[in-house]
């Protein structure tokens, strides 16, 4: 019967195109390993198991797209010979260039990510604009079409054979084509109920388990779950444990006035610790600014000389780490204090308006908050967040085209931005309004293009060359912002949005999540080296206690000078694997409700110790509060007082 139904008209090509799909995946995955580099992954115990899992998942993926081509094959009347191989071979033109186009693209995005396709590249589909212009500012894309095209023919060959060969195979009676045509339609739906992503975990080698996946699979896997519910898929415990628990971690601190009746487990009065410094505060979130990048971190290409040298001026933190790998991981934390919670970062989800803010406590002094950005605020929901939340949201729309110097798809050169921003801020200084103002740099971002003329690098050639313009460019505003008349009233906080990095031998490997933090006022904070252990959502707490404010909290975070010492923690996310560091142990909670502990230093499992199962309850209680409280809205603003 099995034979009979693969060498009929109706069946024959939906099997060879299984069958390509198969081996031009396993060519895919071999390409790409080669391509990573890590050419210790060729040894037998380690790359039979990619290839083997490998295939369980491409034949997972590929059956789903066996049902469209059976069900042109099955209907088509038989009679219509010549019409069959035309219409067949145009639908087949149109699979062999969709496949050949995916397969290259998979290699520009590993390329980008270390990784399959994943919610990244869903959201790329969103924004295809700067995605678009990313990859054709960033890469000659003649050798890519060339292959692309090549591949096309080659796939369609091969397939053009198999539909030649079935115009003239048997047909079957209808009653044989619908009972084959059930059970190829049954496969996508066994491979939907059977198939989970953690079967291709087989070792703790990341690199290892991306290359095990497919890139079809994990693309509509991480569109279907681009939102991860914490309570169903995580380590949770009752609600009421992990308040307590919650909790505990806040009243080790010190004092305070927790909220009766409070949704929120720490809602809390701040109390100044002295009289409320009206300064001024400008933000810089700097695009992809790994701590390694810098001279004070060990780096030997001179590429950051401005912030080097404001180092020893500032307040510099050194163990300081970002929440997750991406832009909007970043502005979620500092704005709003909170962990990475599983899936997209809430500055892209819905019903994230009215919450709790930074800019919201500098609303309630008397500051006008606001966001710069050199690029278009559409972008990752920018606009709807920033704005839905209060800030005055002022992007690349605000500047006049023959005061640009330099620009690409992602935004204006940083010179631009910072000019900008002095306008800006000089209006709010004329109308005897204090500001808080969130900057958000795009430079240092591939294709790396930025005016010539002002660092020994030449434009567009490496990241280097985008991280000492960025350097520059910072050194350059602060120069002449000393010139204005708000400046000696003013804080300027640094750091970066995420890392440049994305490769790691762990989902988590903390080195990929260490950026600067400095904070910066001459004659109004002194000068000293910070080595706690903290977090992206410190950061909001540490600037408010340094300017003394008084406000009701809802934040996640502390302040890192009064609180962090006897309470060191990070928090650190990638999708669907989010971390808790502490005591030099990191807690890596995963869906199935999986985890394990890791040395922090090495990367490698230790045993579930009691400190470790002491630091999971904690990293349980952080998690699980967060995405509560964004399912329940309790992150709206506290009510006036």
């Amino acid at each position: 019967m099995f034979t009979t139904l693969i060498t009929s008209r109706h069946f024959r090509i939906p099997f060879r195109v299984l069958l390509s799909y198969l081996a031009l995946n396993a060519l895919v995955r071999f390409g790409l390993l080669i391509f990573n580099g890590d050419f210790g992954l060729l040894m037998p115990l380690r790359v039979i198991p990619i290839f083997a899992i490998g295939a369980v998942f491409d034949f997972a993926a590929g059956v789903w797209w066996l049902p469209l081509i059976a069900l042109f094959t099955t209907l088509w009347p038989a009679t219509w010979t010549r019409s069959f191989r035309i219409a067949t071979g145009i639908l087949m033109l149109m699979i062999c260039a969709t496949l050949a186009f995916v397969s290259v693209s998979e290699f520009f995005f590993w390329n980008e990510f270390a990784s399959r396709f994943n919610f990244i590249a869903v959201d790329y589909l969103i924004y295809t604009r700067e995605v678009i212009g990313n990859i054709r500012e960033s890469y000659d894309l003649r050798p890519a079409f060339i292959g692309i095209g090549a591949m096309t023919v080659g796939l369609f060959y091969t397939q053009w054979r198999g539909i030649k060969a079935a115009s003239i195979a048997p047909v079957l009676p209808w009653r044989k084509r619908f009972i084959g045509l059930a059970a190829i339609f049954m496969l996508p739906m066994l491979s939907f109920l059977l198939i989970e992503p953690r079967y291709k975990e087989f070792t703790d080698d990341t690199q290892a388990v991306q290359l095990a996946g497919n890139g079809h699979y994990e693309f509509f896997s991480a569109f279907r779950n681009n939102e991860i519910d914490y309570a169903q898929f995580y380590r949770s415990d009752t609600v009421a444990k992990v308040y307590k628990v919650l909790r505990a971690q806040f009243e080790v601190l010190g004092a305070a006035n927790f909220q009766p009746n409070s949704p929120m487990p720490i809602e809390r009065e701040i109390v100044g610790r002295g009289p409320q410094k009206n300064l001024n505060v400008v933000l810089i979130s700097v695009e992809s600014l790994s701590a390694d990048f810098m001279a004070a971190f060990g780096n030997k290409e001179n590429l950051t000389p401005n912030l080097d040298k404001l180092a020893g001026e500032s307040l510099f933190f050194t163990k300081f780490y970002a929440t997750g790998l991406r832009t909007v991981r970043g502005l979620e934390a500092i704005t709003l204090s909170i962990p990475p919670t599983p899936g997209n970062s809430i500055v892209k989800r819905p019903n994230n308006a009215n919450l709790f803010t930074l800019g919201e406590v500098f609303k309630q002094h008397g500051y006008e908050p606001l966001y710069i950005y050199g690029g278009y605020g559409y972008f990752d929901n920018m606009n709807a967040f920033f704005g839905g939340n209060g800030y005055t949201v002022i992007d690349r729309t605000s500047i006049k085209k023959e005061a640009i110097h330099g620009e690409n798809i992602w935004g204006v050169a940083d010179e631009d931005l910072f000019t900008m921003a002095l306008e800006q801020l000089d209006q709010r200084h004329a109308d005897k309004k204090p500001f808080y103002a969130h900057i958000m740099t795009t430079t240092n971002h591939r294709p790396f293009t930025y005016p010539n003329g002002h660092i020994d690098i030449p434009s567009g050639t490496s990241r280097n060359g985008a991280v000492k313009y960025t350097d520059w460019a910072i050194g350059d505003f602060l120069q002449r912002a000393k010139t204005h008349p708000w400046f000696a009233n003013t804080v300027f906080v640094i750091l970066a949005d995420h890392t440049a990095a994305g490769r790691g031998k762990t989902d988590l490997p903390i080195e990929n999540f260490h950026i600067p933090l400095l904070i910066w006022s001459p004659g109004n904070i002194e000068p000293t080296t910070v080595k706690t252990l903290s977090s992206q959502i410190d950061v909001g707490p540490t600037l408010l206690a340094l300017l003394n404010f008084s406000y009701r909290s809802k934040f996640f975070g502390h302040d890192i000078l009064h609180d962090g010492p006897s309470n060191q923690r990070a928090f650190m996310a990638n999708y669907q694997s989010v971390g808790y560091l502490e005591h030099g142990t990191l807690i890596e909670l995963r869906p199935q409700r999986r985890w394990r502990a890791l040395d922090a230093d090495s990367g490698k499992e230790v045993p579930a110790n009691e400190a470790a199962l002491k630091s999971l309850d904690q990293a349980v209680s952080y998690y699980q509060s967060a995405s509560e409280a964004y399912r329940n809205g309790s992150l709206s603003e506290p009510e006036k007082k």
